[in-house]
Formats: C-alpha cells, structure tokens, sequence
C-alpha cells in the first residue's frame, strides 16, 4: 500500500503518510499548481524552502508545449522544471470542461483545438495515461469529463458513465510501475450518480480517489452538500483528493469530511491580482487604505515577505505593475497556504481540529455555515 492512515482525529479528520517514486507526502497536503511546468512566479527553490511537499502539472498544456516528448527526453518533468518532490498531473479533464468552445466530447476520447495555436489534438484515456508516463509524473489521474453545471439527471449520468468508461481504460492503460493513478468520481450534483460512481471505482484497484467535477459555476451550499456526504464514503484506506477547491475556508471544512488532498490556483492566481491573504481575512493590496501603511501584510506571518516588507510598498509594486509584485504577493500566499496545513496537521495529530476549526472562523472575518 502507497498510503499509510497515521490518525484519525473524532471530528474525521485525517493524518496520513502517501509514498510516491520521489518521496513521502505528509497528508492533509495543499499542492500548489504548476500547470505549464511552473508554480507561476517562484522557484523550485523557492517552493522548497516555502515547505511544499508535491506540485500539480496539467497534461493538457504540457501536451501542447514543450511537448511531453521533449521533456522525456531531457530527463522527465522534475529534472525539465528542477523540482526533485512528488509531482500529480491532471489528465486534461479539467480542459474538457473550460474549453468547451474548442473541443468535441466522443466515445473515444476528446477532439481539441489547441488554445495556443489552432491546432487539432485528439486526447484519448490511453494517450493521457502515456503522456503522464512519459512525464514520469508520480500521481496520474484517469481522463474523466468534468461535468458542467447545471444539468440535467440525464446529462449528468451520460457524463458520469463516460467518465467510468475512461477510468476504466485508463486503469488498462497504465504500464509504469511505482506510478499511482488515481479515479474521479463524477455525476453532477446528484448524489445517487455520485455513490454509484464512487462504488463502481472503489470496486477497482486505484490508488486513491478523488472528488471531481466541482467548483464549476455551483453555488457553495450545492459543493459542499456534495462533498460533505461523499468524501466520509471513500474507501478509508486510501488517499481522498478534492479538486480544485482552495479558499482557506473550503480547505478547513473539507478536511473536516476526511479529506487528505488539496490543489487550486487561488493562491497564486488571486496574488497576481492584489489579493493576499492573512489571519483576520483577505486583504485586496490595491486599496487606498494602505498607501502609507507600514506594516506586514500580516502581523502573525513569519513568511519572508511580511519580515521584510510593508503594505505601503506592496501596493506600490501593484499598481506599478512591476513584476516583484506577483513575486512577494506569491511567496505569501503560498506560505499562509502552506502554513495553515501545517497548523491542521498539529491539531489533528493532537485530536484537536474541532477546536482548531472553531479558532480559525472566531479569528478571521471569513464566515461559513456548516
């Protein structure tokens, strides 16, 4: 077995140990997306040093460039990106769902064109099983199609049906050993396709499962209902995956459902765009209110950033649009991520993560029913 349950806290939550070709991953695990062979602007270094344990890498994109034959030549997606830890690459459902304009869904597989220069790619579960192998990515997943919302009872479990058909072939597929492959558990927002899905993988030799097709266009309540009934559901012995959701809050919530594994681009998509995060709150930097404000960005951060740096000049690299900017903004957020795993990890090994969740909303202005 590649994963170890280490503790379970009385509220659910999990502590667990996943072991891949490149190293342990300490669970729950927040893994910052690097879509194009880069956690965009920080270093491999600099994740290293940050504590991120395991990166996410997209398919899709590193299909069309460099081409994964580049990259298995010059030695395989850590060496390409000099990152020596774990490395999950999605299998380019999620494009299947966000390039919709571009694609064309059939039995076999999906026909794209390319985003970047019109060309036609046909993305079948085999062809993604043998580009992630050829990646030398340590976690693959199936090729699944990422359901969009709304839709209807008919929709949903056409999409759900097609996506077991996929993990299927997509289990067949894989010839690498030490490679962990993990299934995606469909069906739109009803939970008897959602059960059904997750029984049909559960019942089949994956390495782990996860929870797709979420953070679509939903509204939170509709997520969390889902993922708060099926998460408890997965198999107990293996490492449960949510895709996609990332808001500090979404991260402490799902974990409380047993959840072990997080990805999203928020961290870094919303620090290019001025937004940080910190212990009271998201601050957006832009603001007029900080213009000569001289402290960190939070005064409870020990990250590089707010050691060394005030709002004041933050806002000023900002609006400046220097490119510092998303450095600094980045190396944060990553961090307050990174930092916040680190502090569920204590609670639940100290059977505490009630107590914890309970600190968490009294301290911060973020307020979620639940």
């Amino acid at each position: 077995m590649s994963f170890r349950l280490l503790k379970k806290d009385p509220s659910g939550a999990r502590l667990g140990e996943l072991t891949t070709p490149h190293g342990k991953i300490m669970t729950p695990v927040f893994m910052p997306v690097g879509t194009a062979a880069t956690v965009k602007a920080v270093t491999s270094e600099e994740l290293e040093s940050l504590g991120a344990e395991v990166i996410l890498g997209n398919t899709y994109h590193l299909m069309l460039r460099p081409g994964e034959k580049v990259i298995e030549k010059l030695g395989g997606l850590h060496k390409f990106m000099g990152w020596p830890g774990p490395i999950l690459t999605d299998s380019g459902g999620y494009q299947v769902f966000s390039l919709a304009l571009r694609r064309k869904i059939l039995p076999e597989g999906v026909r794209f064109q390319s985003h970047i220069d019109g060309d036609e790619y046909f993305l079948t579960p085999q062809r993604a099983i043998e580009i992630q192998e050829a990646l030398g990515t340590d976690i693959a997943m199936v090729l699944d199609e990422c359901t969009a919302y709304p839709a209807t009872p008919e929709e949903a479990e056409k999409s759900m049906r097609l996506s077991l058909q996929w993990a299927m072939q997509c289990l067949e597929a894989k010839k690498r050993e030490g490679m962990l492959l993990f299934g995606i558990v469909q069906g739109g927002f009803y939970p008897d396709l959602r059960k059904n899905c997750l029984e049909e993988l559960a019942s089949h030799n994956f390495d782990g499962l996860a929870l797709g097709g979420l953070s679509v266009g939903e509204p939170p309540e509709a997520c969390y209902a889902i993922g708060s009934e099926l998460a408890p559901m997965m198999p107990a012995d293996k490492p449960r995956y949510l895709m996609g959701m990332g808001l500090p809050e979404d991260i402490v919530e799902a974990v409380g459902w047993g959840v072990d594994m997080f990805d999203c681009v928020i961290p870094t998509r919303n620090a290019r765009n001025g937004q940080l995060f910190t212990t009271l709150g998201p601050i957006q930097i832009k603001h007029t209110e900080y213009r000569e404000d001289p402290r960190p960005i939070d005064e409870n951060c020990s990250c590089p950033v707010c050691k060394k740096y005030s709002r004041a000049y933050l806002r000023h690299l900002y609006l400046a649009k220097e490119i510092l900017s998303s450095r600094l903004n980045t190396i944060h957020n990553l961090h307050f991520y990174l930092e916040l795993i680190r502090k569920i990890r204590v609670a639940i090994s100290g059977g505490r993560f009630a107590e914890f969740k309970k600190e968490f909303y009294a301290h911060t202005r973020i307020r979620r029913d639940s």
